[in-house]
């Protein structure tokens, strides 16, 4: 059955924009429950969908889906996507201490990315 849904989706979703084609497959491409916890926010230039991550602890368990989920967006949406990137709740081990201002420490480039913009 699912793959009969991701064929009918991936066929519906012709019209749309890249972007929407992959927001439309996201639900699809993980199942309904890990959907859940975790939205689309944009596709780069650099053709990276940006994924925020909604629940503590639940970064990891995608990262670990990654290339999994990065194949099944790619079939689905029948858009060429090079990565996905998950922002948000990550682990408490994978969690960076901050550092105190004017320490000269650097950023992670998640922080730089989101305060350019």
């Amino acid at each position: 059955m699912r793959d009969v849904l991701r064929g009918t989706l991936g066929r519906s979703l012709r019209t749309l924009s890249d972007e929407d084609r992959l927001a439309a497959a996201w639900a699809v491409a993980c199942g309904p429950a890990l959907a859940a916890r975790a939205e689309v926010l944009h596709l780069d230039d650099d053709r990276v969908l940006h994924i925020r991550v909604l629940q503590p602890g639940w970064r990891d368990q995608f990262a670990q889906m990654h290339s999994m989920l990065t194949d099944e967006l790619r079939r689905i949406a029948g858009v060429r996507l090079q990565a996905i990137h998950f922002e948000g709740h990550s682990s408490s081990r994978q969690r960076e201490r901050k550092a105190p201002a004017g320490s000269g420490a650097i950023r992670p480039a998640a922080v730089v990315r989101r305060k350019e913009r």
